[in-house]
């Protein structure tokens, strides 16, 4: 493992660990009593590992080396696209065809979903 893939992990780690502490404790009820404001900062608070999370990924990028970064340049495009097309796709379902609604907070999961997925099918930088 190089430097630029230990850090990854290590950011990584601390980054969605924080995210995941966070949302657990929200899911069982830890901050159920905090006033609107408290609520409000909360929620920043919690949006700030995946700002960090994304952060993480693209200097991953730039540290590695000149395929890696376009191969995970690629890979990262086409999960994006993915995302916001099942996004999209979604939003249209629930106005038009009356789907549940899903929070957008759900987007970074389907990102890295989707990154997931298409991974393996991009093998290339071209």
């Amino acid at each position: 493992m190089n430097t630029a893939d230990k850090k990854y992990t290590i950011r990584t780690v601390l980054f969605m660990g924080a995210y995941a502490i966070m949302n657990i404790a929200a899911i069982t009820g830890a901050f159920e009593g905090l006033r609107p404001s408290g609520a409000g900062a909360f929620a920043l608070i919690v949006s700030a590992p995946i700002c960090g999370q994304i952060w993480t990924h693209l200097a991953w990028m730039k540290e590695s080396d000149e395929f890696i970064r376009a191969l995970q340049a690629k890979r990262f495009i086409v999960a994006m696209g993915l995302a916001m097309a099942v996004a999209s796709t979604w939003g249209f379902l629930e106005l038009y065809a009356k789907a549940p609604h899903v929070s957008p907070a759900m987007l970074l999961p389907l990102f890295y979903l989707c990154f997931g997925i298409s991974s393996p099918f991009i093998r290339t930088s071209h």
